[in-house]
């Protein structure tokens, strides 16, 4: 959990609910935590991680999470006596979520829950990720992939008057991601996505239900029932993700079934279509409240308490604690 990547401080929330409540009696729990320059990996017991801070409440970007108690890794093999066998990756984000990780354990050896490092890679490019669902026909927004320094004069050509919907290529939990609705809006809102990226993606603004499927499973997946995503701010940002007042779910989404099967028919076909395994979230946007249009893969779904993924396997009759062992086997599986 944690690591270099701007959600650092939701990937040790969703770390730590894992240490909360993954069962205990079947596994021994070693967690680790990364720092934010990645170059500390720090192991600690579930007891005094649980005690701390927080790390919500974090502001200061230097602070780190664990300063005492704890032993510097230097590699997989140290982090217990007959060292891992599996490895639960709670990282979001780049370094965490694209595989980078991923082809280290690879490399090592290790099993670890997720996906590989192919669909961990292209599930985190988002204007990969488009391309490949566009070559197989799956519904995606119009948008134009715009570089930094470069002219954007495409963007007007392309997709018409406002307003947009700009997101950097590589980020997950909203960040850097802004509703523009003027000339004045577009310049502060690319200048905010390059912060965090080169390439920046520009959509189209679709107005229509927000809705998110969840997926369990390697090659027999399921879907989940779906959630129906009412954000308080315009549209479901990193604050709305992550405050517990921030957003209302329906679940199930409030869609008819064949639309709700249609859904997830398309959410199932993305997850396979990437390879991806154990677990995903796709989520879509319904044009004028009827077509589905995929607007991203996320190939680790947050695990924080007010996470959809989640409240999603809750309402299908799973408990958090089935959640991970469930995410844990097809790991080993």
């Amino acid at each position: 959990m944690g690591g270099k990547t701007p959600e650092h401080e939701i990937s040790l929330i969703s770390g730590r609910e894992v240490v909360r409540n993954i069962d205990t009696k079947k596994y021994e729990v070693l967690p680790v935590v990364i720092s934010r320059n990645g170059k500390s990996w720090r192991l600690t017991s579930p007891q005094k991680l649980l005690s701390l801070p927080d790390p919500s409440t974090i502001k200061d970007l230097k602070t780190e999470l664990v300063r005492a108690g704890y032993k510097d890794v230097q590699g997989i093999d140290q982090m217990s006596k007959v060292g891992a066998d599996v490895v639960f990756i709670a990282m979001h984000g780049p370094y965490g979520e694209d595989g980078t990780v991923q082809g280290m354990l690879d490399l090592a050896g290790v099993k670890y829950t997720g996906s590989g490092v192919a669909a961990s890679a292209i599930g985190m490019d988002k204007l990969l990720f488009r391309k490949l669902l566009k070559s197989e026909g799956i519904p995606i927004p119009k948008f134009v992939a715009v570089e930094k320094n470069k002219d954007y004069e495409k963007i007007f050509k392309v997709l018409g008057n406002f307003p947009y919907f700009v997101k950097p290529h590589n980020q997950g939990s909203s960040v850097g991601a802004s509703i523009v609705k003027n000339q004045e809006d577009l310049e502060k809102a690319l200048n905010l996505a390059f912060k965090y990226s080169n390439i920046t993606l520009v959509d189209e603004y679709i107005l229509g239900k927000e809705i998110t499927c969840g997926i369990l499973g390697n090659e027999a997946s399921i879907a989940l029932p779906l959630v129906e995503i009412i954000p308080k701010n315009e549209f479901f940002d990193y604050d709305s993700k992550y405050t517990e007042s921030g957003t209302q779910e329906i679940i199930p989404a409030r869609v008819p079934k064949s639309l709700t099967k249609e859904i997830q028919r398309i959410a199932l076909k993305v997850y396979k279509i990437l390879g991806c395994k154990g677990f995903a979230r796709v989520d879509f946007i319904l044009r004028n409240n009827k077509f589905p249009v995929v607007l991203e893969i996320n190939t680790i779904p947050g695990l924080t308490p007010m996470s959809l993924l989640p409240k999603a396997a809750k309402k299908a009759g799973f408990s958090y604690s089935e959640l991970l062992d469930k995410i844990v086997n097809y790991a080993i599986e």
